[in-house]
């Protein structure tokens, strides 16, 4: 049946028991509602978040979920499917800051272990700088570049900036293939070496780069390169 809001009494609406009795107490239908706004011609908002939760096993599966599959619902456009997401990442990187943030790094498994979920079903490159303080404990994460599946490019400028710009003591880098293996490339080996002096010049040293795939990854600094 096609609930409209207006059919459900005003103080049980979602927005008003938001301010009534907090957000804790809303269900997954009503955070919906609230993320969507509106609903269409034929179907409520109410009908739209329904249908959303119902193409879905566990609300979990939403961390994931595509622009197309968002789209494959009747009254969800483009728009809409827009705000879920920018929605759901937000709130995935407080969760991570939250996590990591002034975590005091003493390893390469550490630093692995705490950022991976980051490489999670990525199907490109992703590579990221953490920038720390003179006690490694993570000052900020900064993504500096997204590329190809094959082929990430990062001009060593764009990392010692940042460096600057937060003061910091030392840098880890950390990049992903897409493919699962963890080897590092020629480029990757030169590229790491170049950042490696530009660091030694700049008394800012280059402490590690980490290679992470899905359930391993590769240190440059255990391996003897850094």
């Amino acid at each position: 049946m096609n609930y409209l809001i207006k059919d459900i009494k005003k103080e049980e609406r979602p927005r008003e028991r938001f301010i009534r009795d907090g957000v804790e107490s809303l269900s997954n239908e009503e955070l919906l509602s609230i993320i969507l706004k509106t609903g269409t011609k034929d179907r409520s908002v109410k009908t739209l978040a329904m249908d959303l939760l119902n193409s879905i096993d566990n609300i979990s599966e939403l961390k994931n979920i595509t622009v197309n599959k968002l789209l494959s619902i009747k009254g969800i456009g483009m728009v809409k499917a827009i705000e879920i997401i920018s929605s759901i990442e937000l709130g995935r990187r407080i969760y991570i800051e939250k996590k990591v943030m002034k975590k005091k790094f003493t390893n390469s498994y550490d630093i692995y272990l705490e950022n991976k979920y980051l490489f999670l079903d990525k199907k490109q490159e992703y590579f990221y700088c953490l920038y720390l303080n003179n006690k490694n404990e993570l000052i900020e994460r900064r993504l500096l570049f997204m590329g190809t599946v094959n082929k990430s490019v990062v001009h060593p400028r764009e990392v010692f900036k940042h460096a600057y710009l937060t003061s910091a003591s030392s840098i880890v880098c950390m990049h992903n293939h897409p493919s699962g293996d963890v080897t590092p490339s020629k480029d990757d080996i030169m590229f790491t070496k170049a950042l490696v002096e530009v660091g030694r010049i700049q008394s800012i040293p280059i402490i590690d780069h980490i290679i992470a795939g899905s359930d391993n990854y590769y240190s440059f600094s255990d391996n003897g390169i850094i």
